[in-house]
């Protein structure tokens, strides 16, 4: 047998006696009901968005502006720094951290600007968008795609050896048990400069 070949055995005869409670789930039962949800979400929110626009009023007192704010950026911060703790913990958790923390700076950035429009302030909102959230957002969302990635190759690997792992958009979960041996190709010096990640 090769090496990979008595690992992938090791394994097998490993799940048999101590069994993933990861991997007991239902994961085919949970994608049906994941897409089922997400379709519903759509339909009611585009329902939704239509009562807006027939609706609301083009301008509108808030009654707690400050409250809304203030909480906004204080959860802001609460992002920034348990995304900071996971990193200098090294947690699997940054991941979902990153994600959290580069859609808040981009809620940021639009309400800013829109909220801004037609006064004095957008200029000051449109830079600190563009200077500011916009580039943290997306060095957020980079450096979760990398992780991602990383972790991905790390489980691929497990199964045999790759160097090299597809899209994100091609990947399946790991969690169904798919065969993903076919969709990474091992990687080979100048066959193109693409990188990993």
């Amino acid at each position: 047998m090769t090496p990979a070949e008595r690992r992938e055995l090791a394994r097998t005869l490993a799940s048999l006696d101590y069994p993933h409670p990861l991997l007991e789930f239902n994961w085919r039962h949970g994608r049906k009901l994941g897409v089922l949800l997400s379709m519903i979400a759509c339909i009611v929110l585009l329902g939704w968005i239509i009562v807006l626009i027939l609706t609301l009023h083009m301008h509108y007192t808030a009654t707690h502006w400050r409250f809304a704010w203030v909480g906004f950026d204080i959860l802001l911060l609460s992002a920034f720094a348990v995304t900071g703790w996971a990193f200098w913990r090294g947690r699997q958790i940054v991941i979902a951290c990153l994600l959290v923390t580069g859609t808040l700076l981009c809620c940021d950035a639009w309400f800013d600007v829109i909220l801004d429009l037609g006064t004095s302030g957008i200029w000051e909102s449109a830079a600190s968008a563009v200077l500011i959230e916009l580039p943290l957002a997306f060095l957020m969302f980079r450096a979760a795609r990398r992780l991602i990635r990383l972790s991905t190759l790390v489980a691929m690997s497990a199964r045999g050896d790759f160097d090299r792992i597809p899209s994100l958009w091609r990947i399946p979960f790991l969690g169904d048990r798919a065969d993903v041996r076919g969709l990474a190709t091992p990687y080979s010096a100048g066959r193109d400069g693409s990188s990993p990640d």
